[in-house]
């Protein structure tokens, strides 16, 4: 890494060594930065799941500006005392939908979702499948602990089918369904049209929106030698 790198999230952390507890894996803060840095001074709502002990908050409401609202969810009631100007809270179960929805049309398109809630298969999914559609078209989805996708305890396991990572799998071939042909089991929906990327880390998967139409190609330049005339397969030109 370069030395004169510094992460801003590890920057606030490390001025402020007395502040509320940030519990998170090192490699989560560069991950943080890479999707969210061009959201820092807008004016955004961002929703995180999971407050524990509420010193991330603080951490965003300093990352992304004044212009910004942090809401923070969790089910303990305890943690309305985080509360400020610029942060708010909202008491609510995550794996329930109608919670969920509820929650979507109180903070409309909103631009950032972390969830670092309960860790849950149930939870990670249902809060993804009721919060995406509510996000800003550019917004930025991240799940984070998906690692508990392999651990019992969480009601995972390698390759079970119904974990988060496998759901996630799943998303991919969703992506690409603009080319998929003569398929009753994969059409494009809306997270096909919806979505510009998936990126998978250890224990992190992050969503980013964009709307998008089934892809065209292009040619640029009017010298070839050979002609594309099958997969894997080049002719000579006539």
């Amino acid at each position: 890494m370069n030395n004169k790198y510094i992460n801003p999230l590890i920057e606030y952390l490390e001025q402020n060594p007395n502040g509320r507890v940030v519990h998170r894996w090192r490699h989560y803060f560069d991950i943080y930065h890479r999707h969210f840095s061009r959201f820092r001074g807008e004016s955004i709502t961002m929703i995180e799941i999971g407050i524990f002990n509420g010193g991330s908050l603080k951490m965003w409401k300093e990352y992304f500006g004044p212009k910004a609202t942090i809401v923070g969810v969790d089910i303990n009631p305890g943690c309305k005392k985080y509360e400020e100007p610029g942060i708010e809270i909202v008491i609510g179960d995550q794996a329930d939908p109608k919670f969920l929805q509820a929650l979507s049309k109180q903070y409309s398109k909103f631009a950032v979702v972390i969830d670092d809630g309960g860790h849950r298969m149930e939870q990670q999914v249902t809060t993804l499948e009721e919060l995406y559609l509510s996000m800003r078209d550019d917004g930025v989805y991240l799940c984070e602990d998906t690692h508990t996708s392999y651990m019992p305890a969480f009601g995972g396991g390698h390759l079970k089918a119904d974990t988060f990572i496998e759901y996630s799998k799943k998303l991919v071939d969703q992506l690409n369904a603009f080319h998929v042909k003569e398929s009753e089991s994969l059409a494009p929906n809306y997270f096909t049209q919806a979505t510009d990327s998936i990126h998978f880390y250890d224990s992190v998967v992050v969503i980013e929106k964009k709307s998008r139409a089934k892809p065209d190609q292009v040619v640029y330049g009017n010298q070839a030698d050979f002609i594309y005339v099958a997969p894997s397969l080049a002719g000579n030109k006539p």
